[in-house]
């Protein structure tokens, strides 16, 4: 039988490569697969964005399988029962109310949203990278410059959102040069910083996964297409995360009371499928009358249920979330978990 550290090694290996591999490939996938000007995305692209964008949302509930989870959520309810309840609410209101013509307005503060919460993400991976291999977590200036990079990535979607199918004049598309200044600038700073460390505190992994953080927003500047410039990040975000809850649903832990690892992942499988059906039917009604158009502001406030329960439940700085998944992913957290608090995945 392995030893348990040459299992976490292994595991923690995949786990390295995979972020790395899903990232670069999704990007790269989807500007191959990218159709031409308003042209609807293929077959192939659909499904990649159907498990990128769906799935990777539904899977969150799989968290609310676990009994520890569940007491801590009620615990905090407010965070975890609450405001997802209140959002999901209030967007199917808005969306019900407003005419359909307006929509794209408050989508537009939707997708500023989410787009910030996909560099949280990164940010998350970059420290999750560092402390995995010893090095310790981000420095405040790297994390700064992995924030600013996605903050001008952002911007410069909200000042040319037809980047985002979006028919808004934001009146504002003299700022998409100053967004790509202010990426670049970040960017450099952030290898900057990098390269100040000692050798030893910069391994190459660390180094990779950190270098996919500061970029990550770059199609964004390079592509005119939508699909290309937008869609891989969506898919490369809904894989990374995939990736790495599908390690703690199927890890081993040391409680007898649990079930199976084969049993987590079959659960995991299943409800991220099925929820993410549901939720790729609801994401297509926003054309329609105005029961249709609640059901789509429904499916939007469960994404913005979904920022806010991940910015909870990956929070490390907080005492049951980094015992919960460094219980779960010790080849990762157990060198120096408190410092790898990431804010959300």
């Amino acid at each position: 039988m392995p030893r348990p550290a040459t299992v976490g090694g292994v595991t923690r290996r995949l786990w390295l490569v995979g972020t790395a591999g899903l990232t670069a490939g999704a990007v790269v996938a989807t500007v191959a697969l990218a159709p031409e000007g308003s042209a609807p995305p293929g077959r192939a692209l659909q499904w990649l964005l159907f498990v990128g964008s769906s799935v990777h949302v539904a899977a969150t509930a799989w968290f609310f399988t676990v009994p520890e989870v569940r007491r801590h959520a009620w615990q905090s309810r407010m965070r975890y029962v609450h405001v997802p309840a209140a959002l999901v609410v209030l967007c199917a209101a808005v969306a019900a109310l407003l005419p359909a013509r307006l929509l794209a307005w408050p989508l537009l503060g939707f997708f500023a949203w989410q787009f910030f919460h996909f560099q949280k993400q990164n940010l998350g991976l970059a420290a999750l990278a560092g402390v995995a291999h010893g090095a310790g977590s981000l420095r405040p200036g790297e994390r700064r410059a992995v924030v600013a990079a996605g903050l001008a990535g952002t911007a410069a979607l909200l000042v040319r959102p037809e980047l985002l199918q979006l028919a808004v004049d934001t009146r504002m598309p003299w700022l998409f040069p100053l967004a790509g200044a202010v990426f670049a600038g970040a960017v450099l700073a952030g290898v900057r910083l990098f390269l100040r460390r000692p050798r030893q505190a910069r391994p190459a992994p660390f180094a990779v996964v950190y270098g996919i953080s500061l970029l990550f927003f770059a199609p964004v500047f390079v592509f005119a297409s939508p699909y290309a410039a937008v869609a891989g990040l969506t898919i490369a975000h809904g894989y990374q995360y995939l990736l790495i809850v599908g390690l703690v649903a199927g890890a081993r832990t040391p409680s007898a009371d649990r079930p199976a690892p084969v049993l987590g992942l079959a659960a995991f499988v299943n409800i991220a499928l099925l929820g993410g059906l549901a939720l790729n039917a609801a994401s297509h009604l926003h054309d329609g009358g105005p029961v249709a158009r609640a059901v789509f502001g429904a499916y939007t406030g469960l994404l913005m249920a979904h920022f806010v329960v991940d910015a909870g439940l990956w929070r490390l700085r907080d005492a049951f979330p980094r015992a919960f998944l460094t219980e779960r992913l010790p080849y990762l957290l157990a060198r120096s978990a408190p410092a790898a608090a990431t804010g959300g995945a």
